[in-house]
């Protein structure tokens, strides 16, 4: 009997046993279709997930290459436009009224150039490489304009480079004036067309910083370097020296000639014993008057074919003048070069050596000065300007000289010139419509600011308007 009993109840646990092995890989086995189905939409939710962030991407990346392509539209202009869109037609640069002859911004080719010819670098060592470089160029022959310097500092910035006299005394011994014009026109002479110099003053007691007086009564060239240095010894004597110093009225002057020659090339030769005039008022970081003009001069002539060639004699300074070009703008090209001639003249070489480094200084940045004249097209164009920027008064001449030149002087022939009599002798344009005490006469326009007769150089007390019927 208890066989029995213990047989039924070990079958009973057996039973038990295996009824719970069922239930609990029931449980399991529903447990991993549950983990399985979950899984499932996990994985399809990754799915989606990843499609959806890699679209987002794609429309990033399309964005940001949209956005970058339109940068480097705005910033590069037609050299990037070009390669997407069709070339743009170039618009020809408009015409300033006033000062220059274009309007800064216009052309994104001229703004390439520019910023090309921003700063000339001295890129030769001898006179035979700038030479060779401007036969290169085409540039075989220029023209050359001079300007000289007769404002009051001459008589004390020799002090120590002309034995504390005056830079412009004339004896015996060439002052430092007549050495630069002897030396400028043996190294810059065989460059001129011409042969034909026009000649000018400036910072004296008629002319200040406003005007510039020519070499000639009536403003015609000098021929060859020769007469230029004869010029000058017969007007040194007559002349007071004044100030300020500006180079604003012989840069203008300049340009004047370049507008009447076509739009030839020149190369403007300015002779200075200093820099220009800075007061003691002018603080740091302001400029001067005439240094504000000079800048906007310089400037203005880097819109014409015009080299600009500063010779510094006497003593200095000319720390200043060597910065000159850090204080000036953006131009069209670096049109604007200083040379230390003291400096190369005192130098322990051979008279010789010493004019052929002042040749390579005068003429190291013209070759590409020239060459960027002709990439910006302002070489050979002809502006229609008209209109003179400053006032051009002859040289001074004593009175009695002048009186017993007018006492010898034949009596005129009538004839159909006399109608050229009526033209103010300083514009040449304007018919004479305004007489001063002394009887001479000139335009309204020029003779309103004018404080000494132009003609005579007396002091102008009284002013007559005419009128012709």
């Amino acid at each position: 009997m208890i066989p029995i009993i213990l047989l039924t109840k070990r079958k009973e646990k057996d039973e038990a046993e295996r009824l719970l092995k069922e239930e609990k890989w029931g449980e399991k086995v529903c447990c991993k279709r549950t983990l399985q189905e979950k899984a499932g939409k996990i994985t399809k939710f990754g799915l989606f997930l990843q499609y959806f962030i890699l679209e987002i991407i794609k429309l990033v990346e399309k964005r940001t290459f949209y956005l970058l392509y339109r940068i480097l539209i705005s910033k590069m202009g037609n050299i990037i436009g070009g390669l997407f869109h069709r070339p743009q037609v170039e618009r020809r640069p408009m015409l300033r009224t006033q000062r220059s002859i274009r309007q800064p911004g216009a052309d994104p080719k001229r703004k390439l150039l520019t910023k090309k010819y921003a700063l000339i670098p001295d890129n030769y060592t001898s006179l035979e490489q700038v030479t060779a470089a401007l036969g290169e160029l085409g540039l075989e022959s220029s023209n050359l304009i001079v300007g000289i310097d007769f404002t009051k500092s001459n008589e004390w910035t020799g002090k120590r480079s002309f034995n504390n006299q005056s830079l412009h005394t004339i004896g015996n011994r060439p002052n430092p004036y007549e050495q630069a014009i002897t030396i400028v026109g043996k190294a810059l002479a065989p460059f001129d067309e011409d042969n034909l110099i026009p000649c000018f003053g400036f910072g004296d007691s008629t002319t200040h910083d406003k005007y510039v007086f020519s070499f000639h009564p009536d403003n015609s060239p000098c021929q060859g370097f020769e007469e230029v240095l004869a010029c000058y010894r017969k007007i040194v004597p007559h002349l007071i020296l004044a100030g300020p110093t500006s180079f604003a009225p012989i840069v203008e002057a300049a340009v004047d000639i370049v507008e009447r020659t076509g739009g030839q090339y020149h190369v403007l030769v300015i002779i200075a014993d200093g820099q220009v005039t800075r007061s003691i008022n002018t603080s740091a970081g302001e400029l001067s008057p005439q240094e504000k003009n000079t800048i906007d001069a310089i400037v203005m002539a880097s819109s014409y074919p015009l080299s600009i060639v500063l010779v510094g004699v006497g003593d200095g300074p000319w720390e200043d003048m060597q910065k000159f070009d850090d204080k000036i703008p953006a131009r069209d090209f670096d049109n604007f070069q200083f040379v230390n001639f003291t400096s190369i003249m005192t130098r322990n070489i051979s008279q010789e050596q010493k004019e052929a480094a002042f040749a390579l200084a005068a003429l190291m940045e013209i070759p590409i000065q020239y060459k960027a004249a002709v990439e910006l097209g302002i070489l050979g164009r002809a502006t229609g300007g008209g209109g003179r920027r400053v006032v051009i008064f002859p040289p001074p001449i004593p009175h009695a000289q002048r009186q017993q030149s007018l006492r010898g002087a034949p009596e005129p022939v009538q004839s159909a010139s006399d109608e050229s009599n009526q033209v103010c002798p300083i514009c040449l344009t304007n018919t004479k419509d305004l007489a001063f005490g002394c009887g001479h006469m000139c335009c309204r326009e020029c003779g309103e600011h004018l404080s000494r007769c132009p003609i005579c150089r007396n002091a102008i007390t009284s002013r007559l308007r005419l009128y012709t019927g």
